[in-house]
């Protein structure tokens, strides 16, 4: 029997204003069984804020000055859907998202996290944080997740990551909810500069 781990709240609603750089600053939270859209985007974008962190995470891997954009007509999406089929295991990729070893060797920047469902992490040199939410292993990753320097304080976004085996293979669906309006196409080309295309080079 597949055993599921799940944070009893998923509403992360305020954590200091050191925990990106501490990763030890303590967390306050709300008990709310599960939150709506609403609760995880407690903030509005800040006007003019951060555009390194914009183009930090939009940019291919080949040129470090491009940024994405964003268009009109996504401006305000705030969910995106991804598949990406990789040709390793569901355990395989299950181990690399949640190792700080593995995690770091693809990605080529600092992570560190904490693999338990309540667990902290800090990812590409402190550009990502989060916790995890749920768990289920091999077949399910759900974090709560932020730009740590572009979305406004106290504003989490959700990540869920799905591993469904296709043959030898696995096929990673990722649903990617509740961002700030504004944000839809930096972070739908940075899943694929800074996590998949990477990843794949780093499994082959």
């Amino acid at each position: 029997m597949t055993r599921t781990a799940k944070v009893p709240c998923i509403f992360l609603a305020e954590w200091s204003n050191d925990l990106e750089a501490t990763m030890n600053a303590k967390w306050e939270h709300s008990v709310i069984p599960y939150a709506t859209r609403r609760e995880l985007m407690t903030g509005i974008l800040l006007a003019g804020g951060s555009i390194w962190s914009i183009a930090a995470w939009g940019q291919s891997t080949e040129n470090k000055m491009a940024s994405i954009p964003t268009s009109e007509a996504n401006k305000s999406r705030t969910s995106l859907h991804q598949e990406i089929d990789y040709k390793a295991s569901p355990q395989r990729i299950y181990d690399v998202l949640l190792s700080s070893k593995e995690f770091s060797a693809f990605s080529g920047f600092t992570a560190e996290i904490d693999p338990k469902v309540g667990g902290a992490f800090s990812m590409f040199g402190g550009l990502v944080v989060g916790r995890n939410v749920e768990l289920v292993a091999n077949q399910r990753i759900v974090q709560a997740w932020r730009l740590a320097k572009e979305f406004p304080e106290g504003t989490y976004s959700l990540v869920k990551f799905e591993l469904k085996p296709e043959g030898a293979g696995t096929k990673v669906v990722l649903d990617h909810t509740g961002f700030p309006e504004g944000h839809f196409d930096h972070l739908d080309a940075g899943w694929y500069s800074h996590y998949w295309d990477p990843m794949k080079k780093y499994l082959a």
